[in-house]
């Protein structure tokens, strides 16, 4: 049982489960692989990528609120102290996400000319909030930036909006936006519901 704990509680374990979406993906890229309507990988990736970007962020962010909202509970204990893997992991798919649709445009004159696409500058806005989060998201950064480090942190919620805007509107769809936003917006609405409102504490006996 204790080599089983091991494992779960290491590095390896829990990168190489945040790895498994990408490894299709890679895969399709070496290969050059073709969708069947005759898309090259740097196109039909486009989407996997940047719904994982947005999966592992959400995950990310609804572990405190479950976390509040189950304070007992042993996988959300787990999930907390790990987080940090969930929002690093979330930047990743996000820029291999960015890099399929420059090399998918072709050129910077197609990138500059939708730029300010609702769905598009939201998408670039969400990225480079992504950026100083992530290369925070360690133990040396919490140290040198101190009480400076959560409210750094904090600008998820912005690169959350973004991301939701730019997924309902760079193609128009909304509904499966949604599926993944409501929820977390729902969490977060509890969270702040219990800041304002915190449980009574257990009388003594």
């Amino acid at each position: 049982m204790s080599a089983f704990k091991n494992i779960l509680n290491s590095r390896a374990f829990i990168w190489g489960l945040l790895a498994l979406p990408s490894i299709p993906m890679v895969l399709a890229l070496v290969n050059g692989a073709v969708s069947d309507d005759g898309r090259p990988a740097t196109e039909f990736l486009l989407h996997p990528t940047g719904e994982f970007a947005a999966r592992f962020m959400i995950i990310s962010m609804i572990i405190s609120p479950f976390r509040l909202m189950f304070p007992k509970n042993a996988f959300w204990y787990w999930m907390l102290r790990r987080r940090r893997y969930f929002g690093v992991a979330a930047f990743l798919y996000a820029a291999l996400h960015t890099v399929l649709y420059i090399v998918d445009m072709g050129s910077l004159q197609a990138i500059f000319g939708e730029f300010w696409a609702l769905g598009i500058w939201t998408g670039w806005l969400a990225f480079f909030v992504f950026v100083p989060m992530a290369a925070t998201s360690n133990d040396a950064s919490v140290r040198r930036l101190g009480r400076y480090w959560k409210p750094l942190q904090r600008f998820g919620y912005l690169a959350a909006v973004m991301t939701l805007l730019h997924w309902m509107f760079v193609h128009n769809e909304f509904g499966p936006a949604l599926v993944h936003f409501v929820p977390l917006a729902l969490l977060e609405a509890y969270r702040v519901y219990r800041f304002y409102n915190p449980a009574p504490e257990p009388t003594a006996a």
